[in-house]
Parts: C-alpha cells; sequence; structure tokens
C-alpha cells in the first residue's frame, strides 16, 4: 500500500486535477489520499470530500509545508509514502511504474525517488539537485548561477534525459520508504517552506539511503504553484530557509558568508535584475518587501549548534 499526501493553499483547481489524476492512475497496490489543507480561503479545500481512500484533513491556519506533510503522514497507511504538489498531475502509468521500481530488490538501497516532470509545453524540467557547498549557497545567492550555467547546485546542466542516483530530487513527486521516513522523524518543521526536502534528502544520506531519478517516468508539474501568489513572502521563506539550511549542515565560517552574501550582495544583484534586465516596479517592490521581512526575522535565527 501507499500513502499520498497533498498540502494545499489556496491551488484553485489544480488540487482537483491532482487527485483525479492520482484516482485514475493505473495501480496494482491499495492507496490512501489525504489532502492537508493550510486554511485556505479559495474554496479549493470544498471540491475535496473524505471517502474511502481519500480524507481531508483541515490544519489549524497556515502551518507551514513540512509540518503539513508531517501530519499527513500520520493519517495514511503503506510502505511507501508520496509527497505530491497539488500542481502535480499524475499519468496513468506514473505509480505502478515508480512503486515497481522501489519494489524491485535491486532498489533496496534506494530510500527516495523522483519521477522526470514535464511543463506546460511538454519539456523535461530540471528538478534534481547537488547537496550544497556553502560556496554553492554563495553562488546561488549572488544570481552567479542564473548567468553562468553549471554553477551552484542545481542540476540545471543535466539533460534529466536518463535514470541515475542523484543527492536530490524535487519535493513535487517525492517517494519515501515509510521506513525511512519515521526513523528520520519526517521533515524538519523549522523550514516552513523550501528546502525542507532537500534537508530530508541530506538526512537520508548521511543514514545511507540513496536517491534516484527515474527517467522513464513522468508526471506533470506547473511549477511555482500557489505561491506565484505571494512573490514577496515566497522570496522571504526562500532565504529564510537557505539560512537555516546553511547554519544546520555547514560550519559557522561558512554559513556565515552564506549569510552576509544574502543579505548584502543578493538584494542588490536582485534590484539590478528588476531594474535593467526584467523592468518590474512591482517585482522591485516585492524584493525589499522580502528583505524588510529577512531583516525583522534574522534576530531569530539559531546559532549553528542550536540547529544541528
Amino acid at each position: 500500500m501507499i500513502g499520498i499526501v497533498v498540502v494545499n493553499w489556496n491551488s484553485g483547481g489544480q488540487l482537483r486535477n491532482c487527485i483525479d489524476s492520482i484516482q485514475q492512475c493505473k495501480v496494482a497496490s491499495p492507496y490512501n489520499i489525504v489532502v492537508v489543507d493550510n486554511a485556505s480561503t479559495d474554496g479549493s479545500d470544498l471540491t475535496i470530500k473524505s471517502g474511502s481512500s481519500l480524507k481531508l484533513v483541515r490544519a489549524n491556519g497556515n502551518i507551514g509545508f513540512g509540518r503539513a506533510c508531517n501530519q499527513g503522514a500520520k493519517q495514511v497507511e503503506g510502505k511507501y509514502l508520496l509527497f505530491l504538489n497539488p500542481d502535480a498531475v499524475l499519468y496513468p502509468e506514473t505509480l505502478q511504474k515508480a512503486l515497481a521500481y522501489m519494489e524491485d530488490v535491486a532498489s533496496d538501497g534506494v530510500g527516495i525517488c523522483g519521477v522526470q516532470l514535464l511543463d506546460d509545453s511538454g519539456h523535461v524540467t530540471r528538478s534534481c539537485a547537488r547537496f550544497p557547498s556553502p560556496v554553492d549557497l554563495v553562488i546561488h545567492s549572488a544570481g552567479l548561477d542564473r548567468i553562468f550555467k553549471g554553477l551552484g547546485y542545481v542540476m540545471s546542466d543535466w539533460s534529466h534525459a536518463h535514470t541515475q542516483k542523484v543527492d536530490h530530487v524535487i519535493g513535487a513527486f517525492f517517494m519515501v520508504r515509510r521506513e525511512v521516513f519515521e526513523v528520520l522523524n519526517g521533515f524538519d518543521e523549522r523550514f516552513f517552506l523550501y528546502l525542507e526536502d532537500l534537508d530530508f534528502s541530506y538526512r537520508a544520506h548521511q543514514a545511507g539511503w540513496q536517491s534516484v531519478y527515474l527517467a522513464d517516468v513522468q508526471a506533470f508539474h506547473a511549477g511555482g504553484g500557489t505561491s506565484n501568489q505571494i512573490k514577496a513572502l515566497r522570496l522571504f521563506y526562500s532565504m529564510r530557509s537557505r539560512l537555516l539550511y546553511a547554519f544546520k549542515h555547514h560550519s559557522w565560517a561558512g554559513a556565515t558568508a552564506v549569510m552576509l552574501t544574502t543579505l548584502l550582495i543578493e538584494p542588490l544583484t536582485r534590484s539590478a535584475m528588476m531594474i535593467l534586465v526584467y523592468p518590474s516596479w512591482q517585482g522591485l517592490k516585492d524584493t525589499w518587501v522580502a528583505y524588510v521581512m529577512l531583516w525583522r526575522w534574522l534576530p531569530k535565527l539559531p546559532s549553528a549548534g542550536g540547529l544541528r
């Protein structure tokens, strides 16, 4: 059996499309689905009716992605857990093929698997990443990986055309052995949004488990999802999670370099992009709103030792 967890926050019609695609999958193993709704206000949660294999759980407010996933995992049964974004759509063979791979005896050491994700145009999206070093995070913060492909930790330089072991697969389709999830105590809930999946993959790697990207199994992923509705808040949580990850997994010196780049260099490079490359006064405003939020949150940043 597989337990499928979908976290919803104002995803509109995407949520219903996602659930319908799961229910139309051809899969021999039984499955059960839980939708954890983070206090949606758009009525998307009203499209979900609890039944024998589908349950709606309402969170007490917007509790964050990782925490909602952890709550959802407690509500479903199964040897495997699939964390699926509401802006994803499965194809009829997606679940069966992914499960068959995980059930193969040759995959006993694989704790996490992801699939090839296609965008609106049918193009393969770059959905895998390397575990980032402090230098990688500095490069990403400074925006250099947007200029020089192959720099940083996002595997944008790889075509994603073949199956292989990778450090990390994106959380849009994140299939995990339940035993791995339970040993690691689920997602670290200090990551409200972003990088909770990367943190989980890194901890699984440290525990001896592998992550595999399956190129012969596909799903659709819109990308951006509901976070496009709140661009300033999205940027804030992205930068916040980056600092949390750096101080959790890297030395004090490395994490401090990431923090200084994030606070002092990134706002200037982002502003320049919004003025010179992609002129957008709204984008410029969102950037600085996000940085005001980050500076206000900064005194709450735990020490490196406090995060380990």
